[in-house]
């Protein structure tokens, strides 16, 4: 009884046995696919949570403003009062305190240590003002200080929000531009790595071409396998990226930015985006390599 006949191989199984399944291209090819795309996690996390701070900051900053009393010691608690009376009576906020001598003594005691004389300094009174939705009139404010607290000044934080928001937009694009130069790097040594793989195969090429294989057919048999191994390269770079960031300290309070570095909510998707992109870089980069290669061998 004969034996069932083999099935025959599909074109594209057979294009990808046109490439050696071996040799130095492909650790290179997957090596490098892998290293990028964990790279590219780390810029992603970096970008989005330098963003999330530098908005934390802004937002937080937009609802709160301060008022400094600098004023002679007979005049300081009559005017305290005028402030504390007009603020009562202004639309659009929320709330409004005045700083005591105690919490003043904290706020300085990182930069002058402990037991500051606080009494003995000319440190002006602070006040903190909650801005209510709708906000006040910080102008109005002003004149109106001016004209019962004369020693007041109101400080709305435009002059610290504006920089916190040019910061969190210069980092998402900085972000941005180190992963488009991560790709090209690795559509560069791609590159490298399928014309190293066409040379090194040249023999095998022109074999082929006399038994009438056309160019595209052979262009067809690399770009298959350098896209393959990419995928499977930048898949589990991306994973150990992913890890990683899993693994940093989780965003509290008190942390600031180096315990907020990982992802939140959606943004734990966007790691999942890189293999099809870098499959789609290594796609392009090794079809056009393979043709130029190919006409150099003609």
């Amino acid at each position: 009884m004969r034996p069932p006949a083999a099935k025959p191989a599909s074109p594209a199984t057979r294009a990808l046995q046109v490439v050696p399944p071996s040799g130095p291209t492909v650790w290179l090819t997957s090596f490098t696919a892998g290293a990028m795309a964990f790279l590219c996690v780390f810029a992603l996390a970096l970008s989005l949570a330098s963003g999330r701070l530098a908005d934390r900051w802004s937002e937080a900053l937009a609802r709160t403003a301060t008022i400094r009393l600098s004023a002679p010691p007979e005049q300081v608690q009559l005017q305290t009062d005028a402030i504390l009376a007009l603020l009562a009576t202004t639309p659009g906020i929320a709330s409004f305190r005045a700083i005591d001598d105690a919490e003043t003594r904290a706020l300085l005691e990182p930069w002058f240590g402990p037991g500051l004389p606080i009494e003995a300094l000319p440190i002006p009174r602070l006040f903190e003002v909650v801005e209510a939705d709708p906000g006040y009139d910080a102008e109005g404010l002003r004149q109106r200080l001016a004209a019962e607290a004369p020693g007041a000044l109101l400080d709305d934080h435009t002059r610290w929000r504006r920089p916190l928001a040019e910061a969190a937009g210069r980092i998402r694009l900085l972000g941005v531009l180190s992963i488009a130069l991560i790709g090209a790097a690795m559509a560069a040594m791609i590159t490298l790595a399928a014309r190293a793989a066409l040379a090194a195969n040249a023999e095998v090429i022109r074999v082929l071409r006399l038994v009438g294989a056309k160019d595209s057919y052979i262009a067809r048999a690399f770009v298959r396998r350098f896209t393959l191994r990419t995928l499977v390269g930048a898949t589990l770079g991306a994973a150990a990226g992913v890890a990683g960031v899993a693994a940093l300290p989780a965003a509290d309070a008190a942390g600031g930015f180096l315990t907020g570095l990982g992802f939140t909510g959606t943004g734990w998707l966007w790691p999942l985006v890189l293999p099809p992109i870098a499959a789609l870089v290594a796609f392009l980069a090794t079809r056009r390599a393979a043709f130029a290669k190919l006409k150099e061998l003609t």
